[in-house]
């Protein structure tokens, strides 16, 4: 048996209530507290940008393409263009492409008695996917389309609802402003609300037939759409996407991301990444502070002991691994134990959601933890790699003991 190590584990089992068992009650501690805070905070920002990230991208898709809109910073009414086959086919059969959606857009105020509000319609085809947005649906339906004519059914939000006092089966008169400054409206049964949870969606938009907006628009083709919604299967291509469709399409088109649409949205959720980072840095420092602090108190308090063993002939090296064998003990211990916390938190704020929060200010309601098993297992050996390592510095201390004073020493 390894002499450092077996002394290390004697040492380990010695149950005295002396000042450094204090001492390695708190390092243990001051670990376990550094490494379950840091699994909930990865697991909470990996929550945060899932749920922010499926809203964004549900409503909108990662990339979305249109034709002579370069100089544009969103989706314009205006754009319009007749739906082309050739360009649907090569956005498909991309391998990262996981939907294409057809859309187009109208601007139109919405009067229920004497209340009105604006929003931005989204007119979608009987195609679209409403599966993805099922989530956000929290009354009545999605609007149904008829084999001839269009849809008179509308889907608003919970803010827009709220605002005119209006809920399922009620109709309202909206009014659509023409290029010409006349106006035309429909009357529309609302079929369904919704509640994305995002203001720059809730507070703005709608959803109708494609084919209303088509009619709205005199010049307009039976074909005309304003966009192509591109939904693709791993979000972190969305701008690597963007780029490539934008490359390949012919001059006149044009593709964006939706990070380049609602840029703020996603600086929010890039924040949250930087604050984790910040947040681990801390972490790891005040655990390796506090078994630094631990491992010179256990130095100073077995001088006696690192005096004998030079007087016996024990190499520096031999008896600095005693003290690194005991505090990296104390830190495994210390890792292990704050590993089942945190996990432990994870599991129950998914299973209960004890901890909410303001959905104005987060875009959620409650907050989501997402274990990440493989960021688990990172914060666990960076941590261990970490303290070992630094531990060396304060071991060198066995160097400057002197064998006559260290016998004496009490």
């Amino acid at each position: 048996m390894n002499v450092s190590f077996f002394i290390a584990k004697r040492l380990a089992s010695v149950k005295q209530k002396t000042f450094s068992r204090f001492i390695i009650g708190l390092a243990a501690g001051a670990t376990m507290l550094s490494v379950a805070v840091m699994i909930v905070a990865l697991s909470f920002v990996n929550g945060f940008q899932r749920v922010v990230s499926n809203k964004v991208f549900n409503f909108w898709g990662h990339v979305y393409a249109q034709r002579n809109m370069e100089e544009r910073e969103g989706v314009n009414e205006q754009a319009h263009f007749p739906a082309d086959k050739n360009i649907e086919s090569y956005l498909r059969h991309l391998p990262e492409v996981q939907s294409v959606e057809k859309f187009a857009t109208k601007s139109a105020i919405l009067k229920y008695g004497t209340d009105i509000e604006s929003v931005f319609l989204k007119g979608l085809d009987r195609e679209y996917d409403f599966k993805r947005l099922q989530p956000f649906l929290i009354k009545g339906k999605w609007l149904t389309y008829p084999d001839s004519g269009y849809s008179y059914q509308i889907n608003i939000s919970k803010h827009t609802a709220d605002q005119l006092m209006l809920d399922v089966n009620d109709s309202l008169i909206v009014y659509f402003l023409q290029d010409d400054g006349t106006k035309k409206y429909r009357k529309l049964n609302i079929a369904g609300i919704y509640k994305i949870g995002i203001d720059q969606y809730d507070d703005h938009f709608g959803i109708c037939d494609i084919r209303m907006i088509r009619k709205l628009n005199n010049n307009w083709g039976s074909t005309d759409i304003a966009g192509y919604e591109i939904l693709l299967k791993d979000y972190k291509q969305t701008d690597i996407m963007a780029k490539k469709i934008r490359n390949d399409l012919p001059e006149a088109w044009y593709s964006k991301s939706i990070r380049e649409v609602y840029p703020q949205i996603f600086d929010w959720l890039n924040l949250q990444g930087q604050l984790k980072n910040i947040l681990l840095v801390i972490m790891v420092i005040v655990a390796v502070v506090n078994l630094i602090t631990c491992l010179i108190i256990l130095a100073l308090e077995r001088t006696p002991m690192t005096g004998i063993l030079k007087a016996l002939g024990t190499k520096d090296w031999d008896i600095q691994k005693v003290f690194l064998f005991n505090t990296s003990g104390i830190a495994l211990l210390g890792i292990l134990a704050g590993t089942a916390i945190g996990l432990l938190v994870c599991y129950i704020q998914q299973r209960t959601g004890f901890i909410t929060l303001n959905e104005e200010s987060y875009y959620m309601s409650v907050a989501q933890a997402d274990v990440d098993w493989k960021q688990v297992f990172f914060v666990d050996i960076f941590t261990l790699l970490i303290c070992c390592a630094t531990l060396v510095i304060p071991t060198l201390l066995v160097k400057k003991v002197k064998v006559v004073n260290a016998i004496s020493f009490r």
